[in-house]
C-alpha cells in the first residue's frame, strides 16, 4: 500500500495555509486508499535552535483539526545514517563534486546571458585536485550531485505537465547539513511515499526530486501542488497578517472544529459555518472540483466564525 504525507519543518507554530495543505494531504491519501504519514523535517537542528515544543505542538494542531496519521512520526534529525549512505550511492552514479561557491556567486553566475533559470551553472564541476584543494584550504565545501542538466518531466494534478532541467543541486550544504531535496527524497523513497501533496511554491522542485527519486530506486510519486493560502495584498500568509494559527483562532473562540469547517469552506467541501466531520468531508472530497486559485485570508473572518 503506498502513502501521502505531511511534513513541517518545527520552525514555527502551523498557520492555516500549512493547516489547509495538512488536510487536503490527509484527504487526497484517504481519498485513494493511501496510508497518511506525517515527517517532522529537522534536519536543521543542528544549525538553528529548535523548541522541541513547536513540533508538539504543530501534531496537536494537526489532531485537533481531524488529521490523524498512521504509524509513527518520522524526525529526519534521527535519520542522518540514511542520508550519508544515499550520498555513498549518488558518488558512484551518477557521481559528486564539492562546490566552493559562496551565494553571492552563484547569484552573479545564473543571472549571466545564456545561464539556464535558477539553475547552478557547473562552476565547480570541473575544478583540478590542485583547485579544489586551494579553494578547500579556504572554506569548507558544499557537496553537489552531477545532475547533467537533463529535463524531466512530471505530470501533477493541477498544473499539468512540468517540464524542468535537474542542475548540479546541493547534497549536502557546507555546514555538513543535509539538504532538503536529498532528505524528502531518501524519506519518501523509504517510506513508501507514492502521492506528494503540498503548496505550489514548491512545484519547480519537483523534476529534481523526480529524477532523484529514481536514481535512488524509487517510484516516482503522484504530485498534486495546492494553492496556497495568501494575504488581501496576495502574499503568502505569514503571522503578521493576523490570526492565523489556532492557538490565536482559539483564543478568539474559533476552535479546532471550527477551523475544519473554515479550511472545508475554503476548499467548497461545506458551506460557510456549517460543522463537517472529517468523515463528512472525505465523502464529499472531488480532487476534480477543487478550487484552482489561492485562497485569500481576511483576518476579519476570524472575528465573525460561529
Amino acid at each position: 500500500m503506498g502513502a501521502g504525507r505531511f511534513a513541517p519543518s518545527p520552525t514555527s507554530d502551523l498557520h492555516l495555509g500549512n493547516l489547509r495543505t495538512a488536510l487536503l494531504a490527509w484527504l487526497f491519501a484517504r481519498h485513494t486508499g493511501r496510508r497518511f504519514l506525517v515527517r517532522i523535517e529537522d534536519l536543521d537542528t543542528a544549525r538553528v535552535a529548535h523548541d522541541p515544543a513547536v513540533a508538539r505542538r504543530q501534531l496537536a494542531d494537526l489532531r485537533a483539526i481531524g488529521v490523524d496519521c498512521d504509524g509513527d512520526v518520522l524526525r529526519q534529525s534521527e535519520r542522518l545514517e540514511a542520508y550519508a549512505d544515499a550520498v555513498t550511492r549518488l558518488s558512484e552514479d551518477p557521481g559528486t563534486y564539492p562546490c566552493f561557491c559562496t551565494r553571492r556567486e552563484i547569484a552573479e553566475a545564473v543571472s549571466a546571458p545564456h545561464a539556464p533559470p535558477g539553475a547552478y551553472p557547473g562552476t565547480c564541476r570541473h575544478l583540478t585536485t590542485v583547485e579544489r584543494a586551494a579553494r578547500g584550504s579556504q572554506r569548507n565545501p558544499a557537496l553537489r550531485v552531477r545532475g547533467g542538466d537533463v529535463v524531466v518531466e512530471v505530470v501533477d494534478e493541477f498544473a499539468g505537465p512540468i517540464r524542468g532541467p535537474v542542475d548540479d543541486f546541493v547534497l549536502r550544504r557546507n555546514d555538513g547539513a543535509y539538504a532538503y531535496n536529498l532528505a524528502v527524497v531518501v524519506d519518501d523513497v523509504a517510506q513508501g511515499v507514492d502521492q506528494v501533496v503540498r503548496g505550489d511554491d514548491l512545484l519547480t522542485s519537483s523534476p529534481r526530486q523526480a529524477w532523484l527519486t529514481e536514481r535512488l530506486g524509487g517510484r516516482v510519486p503522484h504530485y498534486a501542488h495546492v494553492p496556497l493560502v495568501v494575504n488581501a495584498q496576495g502574499r503568502r500568509l505569514a503571522k503578521r497578517d493576523g490570526a492565523v494559527t489556532l492557538a490565536a483562532l482559539t483564543a478568539r473562540g474559533v476552535d479546532g472544529a471550527a477551523v475544519r469547517s473554515l479550511l472545508a469552506a475554503s476548499l467548497g467541501l461545506a458551506e460557510a459555518g456549517e460543522p463537517v466531520t472529517m468523515t463528512d468531508l472525505l465523502a464529499r472530497f472531488d480532487p476534480a472540483a477543487l478550487p484552482r486559485t489561492p485562497w485569500v485570508w481576511d483576518d476579519a473572518v476570524a472575528g465573525s466564525t460561529p
